[in-house]
């Protein structure tokens, strides 16, 4: 049951309070969604961690003047692969099959039938394919920030493309997806803490077919 406390203990933090978190808190939430699941165990994502102050600040106007943006401890910022192409895909596997120590070309069968799958469906497919992995990844930081007593706020309240161009993201071949500001919350200023966690009732949101 602690993964269900900690999930109700958290909420969507609307004001932080400029605590800093421990790094040995922050290394934990960080390795929690380096260990996220992802399709092909290709892991299409990067994920930045901001501390300066003044890119804070510049980030916080693109995201609409968020206060979390700027009152946080670390700002993690998810950014995935714009699309799939055989160097990227092959640096994976080769790395997969040298960690397991298997032959050279274990997994060449395989890429073949990933990249004939996925080139032919476009880059926009397979940059929301990307996308899609990288927010895996952001629910176990989620997860891991609760379990740690670690507030976090999910924003997606930012203009994209003017954030891929101050982190340079394009060149890097990436496209920034969601942020989480980490820090603690504001129990004086945040309107939001003291509210009812509210979510759909369980008859609700599941479907039983048996």
């Amino acid at each position: 049951m602690g993964l269900l406390q900690d999930l109700n203990w958290r909420y969507a933090t609307k004001k932080m309070n400029g605590s800093k978190v421990s790094k040995e808190k922050l290394d934990y939430i960080l390795e929690a969604a380096r260990l996220a699941p992802s399709s092909s165990g290709l892991q299409p994502y990067q994920i930045f961690v901001i501390t300066n102050k003044e890119l804070l600040e510049e980030i916080k106007k693109i995201a609409f003047n968020q206060s979390q943006i700027t009152d946080c401890s670390h700002l993690l910022v998810f950014a995935a692969w714009n699309g799939y192409s055989d160097e990227r895909i092959s640096n994976v596997f080769n790395f997969i099959v040298k960690e397991r120590d298997l032959p050279p070309g274990t997994m060449d069968d395989y890429k073949k039938q990933l990249l004939d799958l996925y080139l032919p469906l476009g880059t926009d497919w397979q940059a929301q394919h990307a996308a899609k992995q990288s927010y895996i990844a952001f629910g176990m930081a989620i997860a891991a920030a609760a379990e740690q007593k670690v507030d976090a706020t999910p924003i997606e309240g930012f203009v994209n493309k003017d954030l891929d161009k101050l982190l340079n993201l394009d060149t890097l071949g990436l496209k920034s997806t969601v942020l989480l500001p980490l820090g603690y919350r504001d129990e004086q200023n945040d309107w939001l803490v003291k509210m009812k966690k509210v979510r759909q009732l369980p008859e609700q949101f599941i479907t039983y077919i048996e």
